[in-house]
C-alpha cells in the first residue's frame, strides 16, 4: 500500500482494472462477480436489492445511503487488495476472491447491525431525498 494513504476512493475502478489482470473478459464475468459481492455483503443479490429500493433502470450505487454505500465500498476495497495478494487467475478464482472480500463487509454490517438492533440494508432511495416528495422514510 506504498504511496496509498491519501489517494480519492477508485475502487470500482481499480476493482476492474484488477480482474482485467486477472483474466477476467465479457461483461457478464464483471456483472457475476459484482452480483458474488453485493450478495456476499448484503445478503441480496443486486437484482434483490434494486428490487428492495423499488428501482427498475436507476443505477443501485447511486441510491445506496452513506452507510450501504461504505459497505459496498469496503467490499471492493477488501476484494481489491485480496486479489492483489493471492493473484488469481480466472473467473473461478476471482469468484472465491470476491467471496472473500464480500465476507469483510459482511462482517462489518452484522457488527453494525447488532450494535444499532436493525438492518442498515434500507429500502430508501435517492428520490426520498429530492425536495416536494413526502420525506417519510420507510425501512
Amino acid at each position: 500500500m506504498d504511496g496509498e494513504c491519501c489517494q480519492p476512493a477508485s475502487e470500482p475502478k481499480e476493482l476492474t482494472d484488477e480482474w482485467d489482470r486477472s483474466g477476467i473478459q465479457t461483461s457478464q464475468e464483471y456483472a457475476s462477480l459484482t452480483d458474488i459481492i453485493t450478495r456476499q455483503w448484503s445478503g441480496l443479490t443486486t437484482k434483490q436489492y434494486k428490487r428492495h429500493k423499488g428501482l427498475k433502470k436507476e443505477n443501485l450505487r447511486d441510491n445506496m445511503t452513506n452507510t450501504e454505500l461504505a459497505l459496498n465500498m469496503l467490499a471492493e476495497a477488501a476484494t481489491t487488495e485480496i486479489s492483489r495478494e493471492q493473484n488469481p487467475n480466472g473467473f473461478a478464482e476471482s469468484a472465491e476472491v470476491a467471496i472473500k472480500g464480500g465476507t469483510v463487509a459482511q462482517s462489518a454490517r452484522i457488527e453494525l447491525e447488532n450494535q444499532l438492533g436493525n438492518s442498515v440494508i434500507l429500502s430508501k432511495k435517492a428520490s426520498d431525498y429530492l425536495p416536494g416528495r413526502n420525506n417519510q422514510i420507510s425501512k
